[in-house]
């Protein structure tokens, strides 16, 4: 497991204010919604971080919203121009840049709305982890309408977490993820890879090392609905619909084909032995003929939150779409 010696030992939760928080935000044409956000960075309960802004070749008044915010915060912002080749590979970007320095890191969107203790709270369990085992948390969100009216919750997940999860679903958005040094060292190490998304990525990598994954069932942010959204919520009969249809289409297992080329990438020293063997029996389970794919299905163990997500899982097993 990779190790940092300037972050060997957990930071004691009295001394989280002291803790640097690098905000890793990725724009592109968000100027009807970044305002708003960047209020609800400044308005943040633990006041000791710094933000990153990787701008998309933005038209509109995004890049100018944002330096204006930075006036008076010359210590606090860098902006930069990003890769051009969507959200994952922007987020990627910056967390494999090893000149963004920090002691905690947070992804952040354009058009969400923060809880003012969204950095503390996660502060609060982050600095009770050791520094250099790699860690990340993430939590619900308030799904919220265009003019940032929360109108229901993202899913509650009560089952454990860990690889076995992560490894056919991610956990939480990246907009409520945040994580510590150790688990950004780890991604530096295995480099801005071709993975679907950036949130399911860390969950996957931190798990599979063994790291710590915390999913916290209270909402940290609003996040905004809206047609511009590259994700949306994952609740309600339309979203499974959506869903169902992605895996009817063949898109489904396209993520997984990229997402375990990503995982096998991973060295052979970091991965646990356990978590190895749940890669290769799920590897097996992608490309066997009917009874073995299910036969290797259940012996890796992998598993989705949800007892709809379970039953969908083995139905595309069934027919190839893993």
């Amino acid at each position: 497991m990779p190790t940092d010696r300037q972050a060997a030992a957990p930071m004691p939760a009295e001394g989280t204010g002291t803790a640097q928080v690098a905000i890793l935000m990725c724009t592109r044409n968000g100027a009807q919604f970044i305002d708003e956000q960047l209020q609800s960075i400044a308005e943040q309960t633990h006041a000791r971080w710094s933000l990153y802004v990787s701008d998309d070749d933005s038209t509109d008044e995004t890049v100018d919203i944002v330096r204006r915010f930075a006036e008076g915060r010359p210590q606090q912002l860098k902006i930069r121009s990003g890769p051009g080749k969507g959200a994952c590979a922007n987020f990627l970007s910056l967390a494999v840049d090893p000149t963004i320095e920090g002691d905690f890191f947070a992804f952040s969107d354009q058009d969400d709305i923060w809880h003012k203790e969204k950095l503390q709270r996660a502060l609060d369990w982050l600095t009770t982890i050791p520094g250099d085992v790699p860690a990340f948390c993430c939590s619900r969100t308030e799904l919220a309408t265009i003019d940032g009216q929360t109108y229901d919750l993202s899913p509650l997940f009560t089952r454990k977490v860990g690889f076995g999860n992560a490894i056919i679903q991610s956990l939480g958005g990246a907009n409520t993820i945040m994580f510590n040094r150790a688990a950004k060292r780890l991604v530096e190490k295995m480099g801005a890879l071709d993975v679907v998304l950036h949130d399911w990525w860390i969950y996957q990598l931190v798990s599979a090392v063994g790291g710590a994954v915390r999913y916290d069932p209270q909402p940290t942010l609003k996040y905004r609905q809206h047609s511009n959204n590259e994700i949306g919520s994952n609740k309600g009969w339309y979203a499974r619909l959506v869903r169902m249809r992605m895996v009817l289409t063949g898109r489904f297992r396209e993520w997984n084909a990229k997402n375990t080329a990503a995982l096998q990438k991973i060295p052979a020293d970091l991965i646990t032995p356990e978590n190895r063997r749940v890669l290769e029996l799920f590897s097996k389970a992608r490309t066997s003929p009917l009874f073995q794919r299910l036969y290797y299905l259940k012996r890796s163990g992998v598993y989705r939150q949800t007892t709809l997500g379970n039953i969908g899982l083995w139905v595309a097993a069934v027919f190839k779409k893993i």
